[in-house]
């Protein structure tokens, strides 16, 4: 690897920004063009072979000079300078990258792709627009897209676009926020995004789920107990809210708190006090709390098994995160992080996927989301022994593949869905009742018996507790 300085006589002893040029196999005229378009652009800095070394974690921006033979080497070089320095400028300068490459630079960090030759006015564009130098009348997701904390997010259908979208803004506020969605769709990540780019950031960031937790346990892990509480309370403990002080406290499957949990967190949503538990002192904390479930909490609001203040207090700025299964196109720029990620990971030379091994994950009905896919991912990167991933490495169980995916068998899993949700909603709302439910469908009461066989719904589960 090489390392460029930029020249520019005295406008180097006035510059704002330090800049490097970092070659990694890049033909000379690609790095001569380079050199000469930096040399003559306003407020940067030398950064000299001798000293880029050691001040790496000070560079303000980095074009790296590439071919795509060292596409390995440079997503490795673009995510340790990531890691090093978050807020720096990094931009690819090359030719003969496909869009598939450049979209793994972007993946790995990179904010900007400049084609060879390059032109001086293209390049203090792109620079200016990655020190975020220009001024824009752009929407504030616009100007956050290439943030370090958005970098987590790939794809682009629009049912996930919408939804992520919305993180810039949510950030900015300081209200309650309600993330849904099934397992797996990246919740949790959606939730750190926020916080890191709130005016919380520097504080603490405080991650809790809440099914892991055992129910009469609920209310000291959030809010602490003293001394002498109950039985072998044999030291005051602060709790959850008081470790996040100033920050955000993440509630991953928050249906699981107890209901009395519930009324507590109530509370402390409102008025931002508590007590902990054996004590009589009232305690103030400034805290965030961020709410996630999988669960379909306004069902449960009608089952009277979660509190309905309590879901309306959290539920002031809300996610609904899509399943991967209705984000189809998603799942090639998915794969491809999840390969190159891991191949950096375990050192494994593994360049892509086969179109057949696409095929088959496209086929897949990936009942466990992005996660899944990720775990079938690094599996597949462990045990192949290829340089290329094929349909061979791919261990997916065939009862979960999508088999028929014609017009006919779509409609029939849709309306299958909204029955099973359409009944077990109107269950909710009547107790349980099988007949009043019936009546407020306006169908026959059989029929409705016969809806409720088919899909295996149990009444009695919808009816209120003694």
């Amino acid at each position: 690897m090489q390392t460029h300085g930029v020249s520019g006589g005295t406008r180097c002893e006035i510059a704002k920004y330090r800049c490097a040029i970092i070659c990694l196999h890049a033909p000379l005229d690609v790095v001569a063009s380079l050199d000469a378009c930096l040399a003559v652009l306003p407020g940067l800095a030398c950064v000299t072979p001798e000293s880029v070394g050691a001040t790496v974690t000070e560079l303000d921006a980095a074009v790296f000079a590439a071919s795509p033979t060292a596409l390995r080497d440079l997503v490795e070089r673009i995510s340790q300078l990531r890691r090093e320095r978050l807020d720096c400028a990094i931009l690819v300068a090359g030719s003969g990258f496909d869009a598939a490459q450049i979209a793994t630079l972007f993946s790995a960090g990179a904010h900007d792709f400049v084609g060879a030759p390059v032109s001086g006015s293209e390049l203090w564009a792109r620079l200016q627009r990655a020190l975020g130098l220009l001024a824009t009348d752009a929407a504030p997701q616009v100007l956050n897209a290439m943030s370090p904390q958005m970098r987590d997010f790939i794809g682009h259908s629009p049912a996930f676009i919408k939804q992520i979208a919305k993180l810039p803004t949510i950030a900015g506020c300081d209200a309650g926020v309600l993330i849904l969605g099934e397992t797996g769709t990246g919740k949790e990540v959606c939730a750190q995004a926020i916080h890191y780019q709130s005016a919380r950031a520097s504080r603490p960031w405080v991650a809790v789920n809440c099914a892991a937790i055992p129910v009469e346990l609920m209310e000291s892990e959030l809010f602490g107990h003293a001394r002498g509480a109950y039985t072998n309370a044999h030291a005051a403990r602060p709790g959850l809210v008081c470790e996040a002080e100033g920050g955000t406290l993440f509630l991953d499957e928050i249906d699981c708190i107890s209901y009395g949990a519930q009324a507590k967190l109530l509370r402390f949503l409102e008025e931002k006090e508590f007590r902990r538990i054996g004590s009589n002192v009232v305690h103030h904390a400034d805290v965030r709390i961020i709410a996630a479930s999988n669960e379909n909490l306004e069902t449960l609001v009608l089952k009277g098994a979660f509190r309905r203040d309590l879901y309306f207090r959290l539920n002031v700025l809300a996610l609904t995160l899509p399943p991967l299964r209705e984000r189809l196109d998603d799942i090639s720029d998915l794969a491809l992080h999840f390969v190159m990620r891991f191949a950096r990971q375990f050192g494994r030379r593994i360049e892509g996927l086969t179109p057949m091994a696409l095929r088959r994950l496209y086929g897949y009905a990936w009942p466990g989301n992005v996660r899944e896919l990720a775990h079938t991912i690094e599996r597949a990167v462990l045990m192949c022994e290829g340089r290329v991933l094929g349909v061979e490495d791919f261990d997916l169980g065939a009862s979960d593949v999508v088999a028929d995916n014609s017009f006919r068998a779509a409609k029939s899993r849709v309306v299958d869905e909204f029955e099973r949700s359409y009944i077990e909603r109107l269950l909710a709302a009547h107790d349980g009742n099988v007949t009043h439910a019936a009546q407020a469908a306006k169908k026959n009461r059989r029929a409705f018996f016969e809806l409720i066989r088919k899909h295996q719904i149990t009444a009695e589960r919808f009816r209120s507790r003694p």
